[in-house]
């Protein structure tokens, strides 16, 4: 189906064109990604990438690194807020370890991928290898490869690691140009002098790596090990023609670099809420994505993607299920056509 033939189910709807909002442009998105007249979201899942960074030595955040185990830990007892929201909507979830400083016991959702146990402090050189980036992309595609074997045409990206806030914001000021001071918030809930400690420390690190362009040297510089092997995820579920949820600024970070490595990816994009973290909404922007909550989260974890989920579901319940006006026997005012 064109994008006309699209749109035209949905102006035909028994509705005021436009009446539904966001709605319609999800289902718009849905059905320019799906290419038929019966949309479907099958198999839900989410995954969650967990590492550590090296930067996290440098103070830019107000917790401590010890804190990413021991997140990951309560995502595999079932007990953080991305295990309530998935429960709650039927989302399949897997943890991933691409590099955290501990060694887990098995869990039946935990996908065991550690390059290391930490990045390097890109404060003093690069934050991976290109060797380790070439992992992150490898480990990443088999595990979304083995999810698309069940069917999952819909998939969700969220991450945990203490400093990746830091990653983020070089990430996005390399790639898009905007000024440093606005890439950088307060994360994990800085005070103003943590948060003028984090500006102070990722200027030098902007200073002494000075100007670099190309993507992966990019996300290898100052990339965490949960970032590159989301963005590797993303990449791949690109190519199965997943709809892909993104998150928040991490998350949106990770699709920054695959955009700029597949530029087409942006077309399978639901950018699912603006978080709190100040970045945010300029990347927003940027991207020229309306997401669709805007509810003060900064949490990570892709929860996010789990709340906006029954949204999207509505979006595609109401182009599949909602009567036009000629099944239903109404008048389109819109066009003044009697049906």
């Amino acid at each position: 189906m064109q994008k006309e033939e699209i749109q035209s189910i949905i102006d035909l709807k028994t509705k005021p064109l436009g009446a539904l909002g966001l709605l319609e442009k999800i289902a718009l998105k849905i059905g320019l990604v799906q290419r038929r007249n019966h949309l479907e979201l099958i198999q839900p899942h989410l995954i969650v990438f967990a590492g550590d960074h090296g930067i996290a030595q440098s103070g830019v955040s107000a917790y401590p690194a010890e804190v990413t185990p021991q997140m990951v830990f309560n995502f595999l007892n079932n007990g953080a807020a991305i295990n309530i929201f998935c429960n709650q909507n039927e989302i399949d979830l897997t943890i991933v370890d691409a590099g955290v400083n501990y060694d887990f016991d098995d869990y039946s959702i935990l996908k065991n991928c550690k390059v290391e146990k930490s990045t390097k402090n890109f404060l003093h050189e690069t934050a991976m290898t290109t060797t380790q980036l070439n992992q992150c992309f490898d480990y990443s595609k088999k595990i979304v490869d083995e999810i698309a074997q069940n069917g999952t045409n819909i998939i969700g990206f969220g991450e945990m690691g203490i400093g990746n806030t830091s990653s983020a914001s070089m990430i996005v000021h390399y790639l898009t140009d905007l000024p440093l001071a606005q890439c950088i918030g307060r994360g994990t809930g800085l005070n103003d002098e943590q948060l003028q400690n984090k500006v102070d420390i990722l200027t030098q690190t902007r200073n002494r790596h000075g100007e670099l362009t190309d993507p992966k040297q990019i996300l290898t510089t100052f990339g965490g090990f949960e970032v590159a092997q989301m963005t590797g995820a993303m990449l791949t579920a690109y190519e199965h023609n997943m709809l892909i949820m993104i998150d928040g600024y991490i998350a949106s970070a990770a699709i920054l670099v695959a955009s700029k490595l597949e530029p087409e990816i942006l077309k399978n994009a639901i950018f699912c809420h603006q978080s709190d973290e100040s970045g945010h909404q300029y990347l927003l922007n940027y991207f020229n994505e309306e997401p669709i909550l805007k509810i003060n989260l900064r949490l990570g974890e892709g929860t996010g993607c789990a709340l906006a989920y029954p949204i999207i579901k509505s979006a595609v319940n109401f182009f599949n299920d909602m009567a036009s006006f000629k099944s239903a026997g109404v008048s389109n005012k819109e066009t003044g056509v009697e049906c």
